[in-house]
């Protein structure tokens, strides 16, 4: 990638993500909104990224890197405690996230399900699941944990305290893999 490109894209993404940090809804911000921010034309947006779905995953995946690092962390802990670890790490990521979040999972059809981001989750914690108590439905427990932090159910208990949400995400975590998964 050429350094001007490379240059744009970031400030393309750091420009973004402030105005989606700063947005309640997604759809308050615009590639207008992004391209002006950014100090861009509009047509830088459309050629490096396609469209604002585009955007919008590039954005998701770049700050999703510290998920994807901690699922390499804990391949030598036990299943079950790292489930918990995991799972609390994403919803600290879902509310960390809230906006940006909601926008991906509302861009339909490929999104949430069809996603590297989302992949590489279910991935990791169908094994998981696997090592913890066996192939039996591993695939559907995974996507139904995942379910537990989808940025709809996050905005909608955002009155909640993160501690109370967290308290929820480990009683789900235990009703699936057992006590020792605390």
């Amino acid at each position: 990638m050429r350094a001007d490109a490379a240059r744009n894209r970031e400030a393309v993404l750091r420009a973004a993500g402030q105005l989606f940090d700063a947005a309640d809804d997604p759809e308050q911000v615009s590639m207008d909104d992004i391209a002006a921010a950014a100090g861009v034309g509009k047509g830088t947006l459309f050629r490096r990224f396609g469209d604002r779905a585009g955007l919008v995953r590039d954005l998701y995946e770049e700050r999703a890197q510290r998920l994807h690092a901690f699922l390499e962390d804990d391949r030598d802990r036990p299943a079950a405690g790292t489930v918990a670890r995991l799972m609390g790490a994403l919803l600290r990521f879902k509310v960390e996230n809230r906006t940006l979040a909601r926008a991906l999972e509302n861009m339909g059809g490929a999104s949430p399900y069809t996603n590297s981001s989302y992949d590489r989750l279910h991935s990791r914690l169908e094994d998981l699941v696997v090592e913890a108590r066996g192939p039996e439905a591993a695939g559907f427990l995974a996507h139904a944990l995942l379910a537990a932090t989808r940025s709809d159910l996050v905005e909608h208990l955002g009155d909640w305290p993160e501690e109370r949400l967290q308290e929820g995400l480990s009683a789900l975590v235990r009703s699936v893999l057992g006590p020792e998964s605390s």
